[in-house]
């Protein structure tokens, strides 16, 4: 029997913006159960959550001040095990966010660490003293992902540093450590035993450094040949595969920007993970070495880079947006064609070889805001307030600094969800959001209720993919294998115990000649018929052949 991962799809939620059950303005675990009706008909059969752990929210919950509490703007531990309970009845498992690689700096063990310099937990992370006069400088020259400095002085002794790779509230754990291993061991079981189905794990490729060494200048991330990867994260990773993981089945995905499909495999295949997330597709439409600065998308560059997993990776983990990554539709379709672009997306995001990753509001076209912000105070997200801070240091305007953010903004895919056309898209029953919600539920019809009732919409496009998919053998289990094309055209076989099936999907805006005649019946496309010479603006199929 295959396992569950290799049979579902997976749907992100990104508890602060999905649902607000009791009007106050956040997100919460009630809001989630009361949604799962829809999740069911919608055709998820796991969902991921964000973290919902107890945490000061510096950075969205990804500083968790204490693994094993839930935090209160969500609910209650009672309203987890609710969720769990209701989402086993309709036969959705539950996948966490598991946040390894730093904790809060409010956590207790972090707390201890910096009161009681004799303490256990003063090993569960970095602390260096500093160099030069007064030892007023950092131990040394490595960056923050987060920009700035990776250390921070302490405010009891301000000649000791800490060390963390992303704000400073999120302070780097250290894996040299066997008492912490113990507690993320221990930590993983706790929620495993509760009836969770397995892990996201967040910037796993960072956890383990080799060295405090002095790292190669370079314009972001001076140091990553020290902490991006090393040998030492792989034996950790299979340690706890062997002392836990093996124990329950369960599956864990791994985030790795830093991942090729050599890397990819490597996790993979020592069985760390099932399945990686991998970071290159996404660049397809960021400067090369200034990522705040756009460059022109062509769809050629995306496929390149999604097929060579196709063809090399042991398994694949598909997705196209989420919380960190701007909304797929606004960055790859034009807006003349986003109903046909989001579909012809859809379809290629479905068809793949591996495991499907929605995220939501993708399956109703959601797009990034619809107004930019008009001074930095208007965004809740750190990376904007750190990148416009180095930009005004450097005496940027505070237009320009502000506008440098924008293709870095993570509020653009965090918005609050869109359920229907009444007062907050139906987020809630009226309460200021968290985050304001994107105007374009209303005057573009952007939300699910609009959509369910129409039936050329995206949602319902994506409900037909999603059935098609989970009705497939040959898309969950079949081979990939690609096809001359054109270069903005997504042209491939998926093959299972000689059953075929031809997909073929125009990601450009342009009509596009195809002369392919091969025979083929076509099952599912997002223009209602067949275009045999010349295929309009994204078009899209999904066609049986012999």
């Amino acid at each position: 029997m295959e396992k569950a991962y290799k049979e579902r799809i997976v749907y992100q939620i990104y508890p602060s913006s999905f649902y607000d059950s009791n009007n106050d303005g956040w997100g919460d675990l009630k809001g989630i159960t009361e949604k799962l009706d829809y999740l069911k008909d919608l055709g998820v059969g796991i969902i991921w959550l964000s973290p919902i752990y107890a945490s000061p929210m510096y950075d969205m919950g990804y500083d968790i001040s204490d693994y094993k509490a839930i935090n209160p703007r969500f609910g209650t531990m009672e309203d987890f095990d609710c969720l769990l309970h209701e989402a086993n009845i309709r036969d959705i498992k539950i996948v966490m966010d598991l946040v390894l690689n730093h904790s809060s700096s409010e956590n207790k063990w972090f707390l201890e660490a910096i009161n009681n310099p004799t303490t256990k937990y003063r090993n569960y992370y970095y602390f260096e003293k500093g160099k030069g006069r007064n030892a007023k400088r950092p131990p040394n020259n490595w960056q923050s992902i987060f920009v700035g400095s990776a250390w921070e002085p302490l405010v009891q002794d301000p000649t000791i540093y800490y060390l963390h790779l992303y704000c400073k509230e999120q302070v780097d754990l250290n894996y040299h450590c066997e008492d912490l291993v113990k507690d993320i061991e221990d930590i993983m079981k706790f929620w495993l035993d509760k009836g969770v189905y397995g892990f996201r794990c967040d910037a796993v490729c960072n956890l383990y450094k080799t060295s405090l060494a002095n790292g190669k200048h370079r314009i972001v991330q001076t140091g990553r040949e020290f902490y991006e990867d090393q040998e030492g994260l792989h034996t950790l990773l299979r340690k706890l595969r062997k002392d836990v993981l093996n124990n329950y089945d369960t599956f864990m995905v791994g985030e790795v920007p830093s991942a090729t499909v050599d890397i990819s495999n490597d996790y993979i295949k020592n069985k760390e993970f099932e399945m990686v997330f991998t970071f290159e597709h996404q660049n397809v439409d960021k400067g090369r070495f200034i990522p705040t600065i756009k460059r022109f998308y062509r769809p050629r560059n995306l496929l390149k880079i999604l097929f060579k997993y196709q063809e090399g990776c042991a398994y694949c983990a598909n997705y196209l947006e989420n919380h960190d990554q701007l909304r797929s539709v606004s960055r790859f379709v034009k807006e003349k064609y986003r109903n046909e672009g989001a579909k012809a997306y859809s379809m290629l995001l479905l068809t793949l070889k591996g495991t499907p990753f929605l995220y939501q509001g993708q399956e109703i076209g959601m797009t990034n805001l619809s107004e930019e912000p008009k001074k930095v105070e208007d965004s809740r997200d750190v990376v904007v307030t750190n990148i416009y801070n180095l930009a005004r240091k450097f005496h940027f305007p505070k237009k320009l600094a502000l506008r440098i953010t924008k293709h870095m903004n993570r509020d653009n895919e965090r918005t609050p969800m869109q359920w229907n056309d009444s007062v907050n898209a139906g987020f809630n029953k009226g309460w200021k959001p968290w985050l304001g919600v994107n105007t374009n539920y209303l005057d573009k019809h952007i939300n699910v209720k609009d959509e369910a009732e129409d039936h050329d919409s995206i949602y319902n496009f994506y409900k037909d993919m999603i059935k098609f998919r989970n009705e497939s053998e040959i898309l969950k289990k079949g081979t990939f294998v690609r096809l001359k094309s054109h270069k903005d055209v997504a042209k491939f076989v998926r093959t299972y115990k000689g059953h075929k099936l031809l997909i073929v999907i125009n990601l450009s805006s342009h009509k596009i000649a195809d002369n392919d005649k091969i025979d083929r019946k076509m099952l599912l496309s997002n223009y209602r018929q067949d275009f045999i010479k010349m295929m309009p603006p994204y078009f899209c199929a999904i066609y049986e052949i012999a």
